[in-house]
């Protein structure tokens, strides 16, 4: 079943970090590309982040590939929007942090809703899964061939965590050596349920809040029951590891793009952050 989320819903608001990012920027496989790397240059441990609808060039994500950068992992953000990535400046037309979120009238909530959807809905079908999956695909297939590779684990975001779990299905991934060895899906939007699970082969972790719009209590149960019995080679599969964490009072995007003036937010984001540099750690290894 689909989770029935509107296009006005798939990648919701937050906070623009500040920092400055340390990595470079160059092309690989046809793509620009923001690479963050380890002090000693170590290629052996890479991770391919996924972005949402905002892109490569949003601070945050570049910033948090610096932080894996500095757990020891190559980390590599490709433009899989090709120079099409929504402005960072709509992030505060769509859904709010969630104090303001529960403040809205219920004629600011349609007023937001429309002008949402109004963008949204086309960027979607300019960049649905026929399109955006085989641009991701070959990305990850041409980091293999980066000398100095061996592991590679895709994280995800919002629009880019349903392709971190797409990537982790066992027609692209089930191979020594191809496709990802691991994947992290934090508040993945549009997932199909349980068709994007069910043919998941590697180990998968995901990261959910607990006032995401996108995936309520029902729709994580299922996916909680479905990844159980993975794990468990329940139905005659082959047993995949699996983690879901579920994080108290959070909304859509919270870990990459949360309040860090709160210092809740702030916490759930850091312990996001833990979350995937951890598992990357055990299945990248």
């Amino acid at each position: 079943m689909s989770t029935g989320v509107g296009v006005s819903e798939c990648c919701l608001s937050g906070k623009i970090q500040q920092g400055k990012p340390k990595g470079r920027e160059e092309e690989i496989a046809g793509l620009q590309t923001y690479v963050a790397e380890p002090e000693n240059g170590d290629k052996t441990r890479t991770i391919i982040f996924i972005v949402d609808i905002f892109g490569w060039k949003l601070p945050n994500v570049r910033l948090l590939a610096d932080e894996y950068a500095a757990a020891g992992f190559t980390a590599y953000i490709p433009d899989v929007h090709e120079g099409d990535s929504i402005d960072e400046s709509f992030l505060q037309t769509v859904e709010p942090q969630l104090p303001k979120r529960e403040s809205l009238t219920l004629t600011e909530r349609a007023t937001s809703t429309a002008s949402v959807g109004a963008t949204l809905g086309p960027w979607l079908i300019k960049h649905r899964e026929g399109v955006a999956r085989p641009i991701i695909e070959n990305f990850i297939d041409k980091v293999r061939y980066i000398p100095g590779t061996d592991k590679v684990g895709a994280i995800g975001f919002c629009w880019g965590g349903r392709y971190a779990i797409l990537a982790a299905h066992k027609d692209f991934s089930s191979r020594e050596g191809r496709g990802v060895d691991a994947a992290y899906a934090c508040h993945p939007s549009l997932v199909s349920i349980p068709a994007d699970f069910e043919p998941v082969a590697v180990p998968l972790a995901l990261a959910l809040g607990d006032k995401d719009s996108l995936l309520g209590e029902y729709e994580v149960k299922l996916i909680k029951e479905l990844m159980e019995k993975k794990r468990a080679g329940e139905e005659g599969g082959e047993k995949v590891e699996s983690q879901v964490e579920i994080y108290e009072d959070q909304v859509h995007g919270f870990a990459l793009r949360g309040d860090w003036s709160s210092e809740k937010d702030k916490k759930a984001m850091d312990q996001a952050t833990q979350q995937g540099i951890e598992w990357f750690k055990k299945y990248l290894s």
